[in-house]
């Protein structure tokens, strides 16, 4: 990792970097912080007189060599200091609660009008509301691109970014085309590394945030965070981790409730963590506990479904999605346990 004295290179001193690491068979990645970039050595950095040509250079503050598998999201990596913003919050500053529909019914726009109105309300600070559905059964609804006018009218409505689900490029370029704020990459398509690498080339150069959910095959620690690395290495380095419950399932709940792997993320990489409990638990009886136990975990912000009306959405808003005064009685109790964790910051 190369870090220069002033903020960025030049495009001269970059060329004459490139120049040197070349040589050794590497290339380099520019990584936009929020103050100051940083420049990934691609390749093995190991090579001593690479390193010491580049740190001879009159611009070059240091070279950095991480030994660790994730070169960029590494707690140690000189993004630590990078913070994420979205909805107005800055993780790790401040909670954020991002709530809407699982499924967008693009026949009944209204009730997604009313309940992002309602959820802002409450303190909800993004919209979720899917598009496109990842379904197991090729015969249950799969979605409608017509669902994303009606996400993005509620974020023009409500002053709200939005969140939404890609499976693939066709509608990652939509979904950007559209401006989607936050890109989710589902659990099924957590370690489909070829859709990870062009999300990251697509949102390079972007302020576009990406939630990234863990495999629903207890997805190891370090695989979740290789999986992100993927998508940071092209120069974003807005990227969210979210836990969503894993495979095999604990019974009683859809999937075995996984907001416990928070700490081991936090020792390991600087990304934010989001959890999702709807998808965790599976009932939305149990939303509330799982919310305030990922909270406490140290979660940064928490991933909910949310419908005005559950019974008469679409996918799981049924079973799953609270009610708008539901989610203002969570965010009250989730901030208190945040205030309890993190005191005066």
């Amino acid at each position: 990792m190369i870090i220069p004295k002033n903020p960025k290179l030049t495009d001269a001193q970059l060329k004459e970097v490139l120049s040197v690491v070349e040589d050794f068979g590497c290339s380099v990645q520019v990584i936009e912080g929020a103050g100051q970039n940083v420049y990934a050595i691609l390749g093995d950095e190991r090579h001593e007189l690479m390193i010491n040509r580049i740190e001879g250079l009159s611009y070059i503050n240091r070279v950095d060599t991480i030994q660790s598998p994730h070169k960029l999201l590494d707690v140690k990596s000189e993004l630590k200091n990078h913070r994420v913003v979205f909805g107005g919050v800055e993780l790790g500053k401040e909670l954020l609660f991002i709530g809407g529909h699982c499924t967008v019914d693009p026949k009944e726009p209204s009730l997604f009008y009313e309940t992002a109105d309602a959820l802002k309300e409450v303190g909800v600070q993004a919209l979720r509301g899917g598009v496109w559905k990842p379904r197991t059964n090729p015969y249950s609804y799969q979605g409608d691109v017509k669902a994303l006018d009606i996400l993005m009218e509620a974020s023009r409505r409500t002053g709200l970014p939005v969140n939404a689900e890609v499976m693939d490029e066709e509608q990652l370029d939509i979904a950007l085309d559209a401006g989607v704020h936050m890109l989710q990459v589902g659990t099924r398509n957590s370690l489909n590394y070829s859709l990870l690498r062009q999300i990251g080339q697509k949102v390079a150069g972007r302020e576009t945030v990406v939630l990234l959910k863990r495999g629903r095959h207890m997805g190891p620690v370090n695989e979740f965070i290789s999986a992100a690395e993927y998508i940071v290495n092209f120069g974003n380095p807005n990227v969210v981790l979210c836990p969503r419950g894993t495979l095999p399932g604990l019974e009683g709940y859809r999937n075995h409730p996984d907001e416990c792997i928070t700490p081991l993320l936090k020792e390991r990489t600087w990304a934010p963590v989001v959890v999702d409990p709807s998808h965790s638990v599976g009932k939305a009886l149990y939303v509330e506990s799982c919310s305030m136990a990922a909270v406490a975990y140290g979660a940064d912000g928490l991933c909910i479904e949310a419908h005005l009306n559950p019974s008469i959405g679409l996918g799981d808003d049924p079973k799953q999605a609270i009610t708008p005064e539901a989610f203002g009685k969570l965010v009250a109790k989730c901030r208190t346990i945040w205030e309890l964790k993190h005191g005066n910051q």
